[in-house]
């Protein structure tokens, strides 16, 4: 049989290697232990229909924002939902709109889908356009869009609206009747090649 003398040498044998083992392997760093629970498993911000806001946001995750918000937006990555409204700048790493933004929109990446509504100036690396999007603004590609220097040749560089040519007033030849009919205020008259009585091809 067995003795107990020999079990005890023998666990002792079993051991030492184990304990070896456990003192040659590191011990978990605490600095990746605080990031783990600082950004589990980077969940993004969302924030929902619901919400209407005044204030700017500031993230350096990404935020899904399906509310309304009267404000700038600086953060990693943005996505505007269907329903949500922006009215201010966005300056991120990434856009994807498919709501309506009324303001600038600076971000090395914007993807507009087919049911966004822009109105504003897009500077950006990457543009992609959804067929339907709505867009009124400007758009210029810059190396880095995110820059202020890049924001303000922009700014600069972007053309003035155009003020509307005023409408030439009719003169008065003393020849046709239509256009002294004209020329005494109906402005709103048809012209005399619409008329039922004369063809346009006469």
């Amino acid at each position: 049989m067995f003795s107990k003398a020999k079990t005890g040498k023998n666990a002792d044998a079993k051991d030492a290697p184990a304990a070896r083992q456990d003192a040659a392997a590191p011990a978990p760093s605490p600095l990746k232990r605080s990031n783990a629970t600082r950004n589990p498993s980077n969940v993004p911000s969302i924030i929902s229909q619901d919400v209407v806001m005044r204030g700017n946001i500031n993230s350096a995750g990404e935020i899904q924002f399906d509310g309304a918000l009267e404000g700038d937006v600086k953060a990693g990555s943005l996505i505007i939902g269907d329903k949500a409204s922006v009215k201010g700048e966005i300056v991120c790493e990434t856009v994807v709109v498919r709501g309506s933004v009324e303001g600038a929109i600076r971000a090395k990446s914007v993807s507009l889908a087919s049911t966004a509504r822009i109105q504003g100036d897009i500077l950006h690396s990457s543009l992609s356009v959804e067929t339907g999007a709505h867009f009124e603004g400007n758009c210029r590609h810059s190396d880095d869009p995110l820059s202020d220097s890049s924001a303000n040749d922009f700014r600069r560089a972007r053309p003035s609206a155009a003020t509307p040519a005023p409408s030439p007033r009719p003169v008065n030849t003393g020849g046709d009747e239509d256009v002294q009919k004209s020329a005494n205020g109906n402005a709103n008259a048809a012209p005399a090649f619409l008329s039922q009585g004369r063809s346009p091809l006469r």
